[in-house]
């Protein structure tokens, strides 16, 4: 009797911290959390969507502008549907993670023919889309409706970690497991929504990965972590190889006309399904490319190189201008296209391919001014 007496006490405990470990967070964000936010005017569906999918590892000061593009583009699904995949990834470049893009529109095809254009209202439906997943679906049903689904970002899972004291590695199975049970345990039947947005604004804004700020934090006084000095320990924090560095050489074929010659990347890899620059890992590579597609043309020369860092490496990119003043036509329409540089239209391009680009429309045709 005394055991079973315990474990109610206990269970009963543990209930009262979830509580006040919502109730901190609703009263905080009513002082202090983000409300004139753009995905927080007219919020539904679509626009919550949007928001959390450019939100996916990337900060909400360089969003908002995206974003705001965006949605005066494609005010809802059905245009975003409708849309030619180029329009949707030339408003994408520089947001970066470009899979993400490619998901959101295959999404809204699938919203458009599946469902009627309406998006789904079962959480199983929406997490099956494209580039959504679990803690996504929850966000946006949690947001836009209000219903309770919890959810498990990277913002939640270092403010759960570090509260609770959850020690291993996000990542593994057993440690998601229980901060996806913190999660659930956590997010409260009433004010669903706002419980949601407070945990990520506090995760994003206070109980950051460095130097959290703990002594504004409303969980100071019953977070694991402040109380033991571990937040830099907590969560364990991934082991990250050394960065690699790669090398690449990007062609610059341009007619008389100023177009420069562009081709659209395989889906799978770095800036899949953008137009770029033809790539080679030799200048002797691009040579013999020019003089198998265009026949007689001059030597490229290299120009000033492109240095850009993704996520896990560097790439430097060594930009070699070829002149082909004869030339007219695609060699392969279906994976290749002349840009025209002096009016751009409306294609994916990487937003460093997209500045040379720029550059080079101001130089004359047969200006040495990049050499």
């Amino acid at each position: 009797m005394n055991r079973r007496r315990s474990a109610v006490s206990t269970e009963s405990d543990t209930s009262k911290a979830n509580t006040h470990f919502a109730r901190a967070l609703i009263e905080w964000h009513g002082r202090c959390g983000r409300h004139d936010l753009p995905w927080q005017r007219d919020r539904n569906c679509y626009r919550v969507w949007v928001s959390e999918i450019m939100l996916q590892q990337t900060q909400v000061s360089t969003v908002i502008a995206y974003y705001e593009r965006f949605l005066q583009r494609f005010p809802d699904v059905q245009t975003l549907a409708d849309a030619p995949l180029d329009a949707v990834l030339s408003l994408w470049a520089g947001l970066g993670y470009y899979a993400r893009a490619r998901n959101l529109h295959r999404a809204a095809i699938r919203i458009r023919d599946e469902h009627a254009g309406r998006f789904p209202r079962e959480f199983a439906a929406v997490a099956a889309l494209p580039g959504i997943g679990r803690s996504t679906a929850g966000a946006i049903l949690a947001l836009a409706r209000g219903e309770r689904w919890p959810i498990l970002d990277g913002n939640v899972r270092r403010v759960l970690a570090r509260h609770f004291g959850v020690e291993g590695d996000p990542g593994q199975r057993d440690t998601l497991a229980r901060l996806w049970a913190l999660s659930e345990a956590c997010t409260p039947a009433q004010q669903t929504d706002v419980y949601t947005q407070a945990i990520m604004d506090l995760g994003a804004t206070l109980c950051t990965r460095r130097n959290p700020a703990c002594e504004r934090c409303p969980l100071t006084l019953t977070c694991h972590a402040r109380s033991t000095g571990r937040q830099h320990e907590l969560p364990a924090p991934k082991r990250r190889p050394e960065r690699p560095l790669r090398r690449v050489f990007m062609l610059a074929a341009r007619r008389a006309d100023g177009a420069v010659l562009l081709e659209r990347r395989p889906e799978r890899g770095i800036w899949g399904g953008l137009w770029c620059l033809p790539e080679f890992e030799s200048a002797a590579g691009a040579q013999a490319y020019l003089g198998r597609v265009f026949g007689a043309a001059e030597s490229a020369h290299p120009l000033e190189a492109i240095e850009h860092a993704f996520t896990h490496f560097d790439l430097v990119i060594t930009p070699l201008l070829a002149h082909c003043s004869d030339y007219d036509g695609p060699p392969d329409p279906a994976r290749l296209a002349w840009y025209p540089t002096g009016a751009p239209g409306a294609l994916g391009l990487p937003a460093p391919i997209q500045r040379f680009l720029q550059r080079l429309a101001s130089a004359p045709v047969q200006s040495q001014l990049f050499e």
